[in-house]
């Protein structure tokens, strides 16, 4: 079972050509700050899994030339045999702020053992152009990376300069490093364009946002069933909340318990 980088999103057109970089959103201010996600089962399909909690970590740190992150999940599930199975997953990035350059660290365990784990780093040529990833673990390899790719916070500042600008319709490849087959393919449908309203969080009060959900597909196989699905709500500034994790046979929602902005040092 895949768990999510929160900061996943897409800068195209569907069927379309890729935005120029000047729409790309890549200079969209993003908001360094730390959130505390609260997460429960919000339905199950008939599974093994019959009841569900969780937390969740997320961290944005300009690092200055750079953005890193760190997102950490936690879920207990409980099976229809009445056990309980703790799975974890901690993923820690560094992007470049021009979206060229990417590290990533992804390592998931189910009862403390390790499940699935990589490594690795990765580079475009330019901004909207090729590249490759280069993994260390699982396995010393290399993955091509098409035209147009993304790494997690490009994607973010694109999405929202898409659905500020009316977009509601979105697809392109993305590289956010959480499992070894290289890019995916990745759709999102972008569900409205809200004006600000009160928040408990008063650095959200005075900031647009947006609803989106997002569905991933296996590039190389073009698989049309989604490996993985979100919906969340976007503020203009990259914070999420009241998301929809959907894993299959069961549907996580996570919401805001804790939301901290962090300085920009740089």
């Amino acid at each position: 079972m895949r768990l999510p980088a929160l900061s996943a999103a897409i800068v195209a057109l569907c069927a379309s050509a890729a935005l120029p970089a000047s729409a790309a959103g890549l200079n969209t201010a993003s908001a360094a700050h730390r959130a505390i996600y609260t997460l429960t089962l919000s339905s199950s399909r008939g599974g093994e899994v019959v009841a569900a909690t969780g937390t969740m970590g997320y961290e944005v740190i300009d690092a200055c030339d750079g953005w890193a992150v760190r997102q950490r999940l936690s879920m207990t599930l409980t099976n229809t045999d009445g056990q309980d199975i703790q799975m974890v997953s901690d993923y820690a990035t560094w992007e470049a702020k021009d979206g060229l350059k990417f590290r990533f660290h992804m390592k998931q365990t189910t009862d403390t053992a390790v499940t699935s784990q990589t490594d690795g780093d990765a580079k475009l040529e330019r901004t909207g152009g090729p590249g490759e990833a280069h993994y260390s673990v699982p396995s010393d390899t290399t993955k091509q990376l098409p035209a147009g790719t993304l790494f997690p916070m490009a994607h973010t500042s694109a999405i929202l300069a898409a659905a500020q600008s009316g977009k509601k319709f979105l697809a392109l490849p993305l590289f956010d490093g959480t499992d070894d087959s290289g890019a995916e393919d990745s759709s999102v449908v972008v569900l409205d364009w809200k004006k600000p309203e009160a928040n408990k969080y008063p650095f959200l009060s005075n900031l647009p946002s947006t609803r989106v959900r997002l569905a991933f597909f296996d590039h190389e196989s073009k698989g049309e069933v989604p490996t993985y699905q979100v919906g969340m709500r976007y503020w203009e500034n990259g914070v999420a909340d009241n998301l929809q994790m959907d894993f299959g046979d069961f549907v996580m929602d996570a919401k805001i318990s804790e939301l901290t902005p962090l300085p920009h040092k740089c």
